[in-house]
């Protein structure tokens, strides 16, 4: 999952919705992170949620309807996807509209730089900046982000243009965004409950986290 869906899907606390967006950033246990408790609570969730994911068989499919000159970008390119078909739905799956929605997760981020490793901070204060959750609905933007990305690849990489993929299927990519987003947004809860509830959450953390 890309940034507005970790955000969705994590705890409604800004600490916690930080560790949601910095865990493509950190790597090691999350237990011996110096980080304050609700930060490595979300770098914890989202790594829970990341790992249900890429497992997910509806994810699965999406990925194989990738072509195969692409293939090695499918997850990249099924993690925005997503993020795009998610903004374009939000009403379904959220109570908050989008932009009160960002705008507050924007000045959680901003809020907490001295929080971020170096090359979060970069990147994720861009992403509030130039609101890139919101500007996720419009294909136009999802083309310029996807290009962006390709740029900090390799230069014989095939990811730009990789939007016209979902544009050629976009019906099949969306029903399968549709039909999993409810499971993972299930799965989501049930782990935080799972976190707040534990008697020895920092077990927890230690025992059941993903050290990517």
């Amino acid at each position: 999952m890309n940034f507005l869906a970790h955000l969705r899907l994590g705890p409604d606390d800004p600490q916690q919705a930080l560790g949601g967006l910095l865990g493509d950033f950190v790597k090691g246990p999350v237990s011996s992170m110096a980080l304050p408790d609700p930060v490595r609570q979300g770098i914890w969730l989202h790594r829970r949620i990341d790992a249900f994911t890429d497992r997910h068989p509806l994810v699965l499919r999406s990925k194989a309807r990738v072509s195969g000159e692409r293939r090695r970008y499918a997850g990249i390119m099924v993690d925005m996807f997503y993020d795009h078909l998610l903004a374009r739905h939000w009403t379904r799956f959220a109570d908050q509209p989008l932009a009160i929605f960002t705008a507050r997760m924007y000045q959680a981020v901003l809020a907490q730089q001295t929080l971020m490793p170096e090359r979060a901070r970069v990147v994720l204060v861009r992403m509030a900046e130039q609101d890139w959750l919101g500007s996720y609905a419009e294909l136009q933007n999802l083309h310029q982000a996807l290009d962006n990305m390709a740029r900090r690849l390799r230069p014989d990489n095939r990811l730009p243009g990789a939007v016209s993929e979902l544009e050629r299927d976009y019906s099949d990519f969306e029903a399968d965004f549709l039909a999993f987003m409810p499971e993972v947004i299930a799965f989501a809860e049930d782990q935080a409950t799972a976190l707040r509830e534990s008697a020895d959450w920092q077990s927890l953390l230690s025992s059941a986290s993903p050290s990517a």
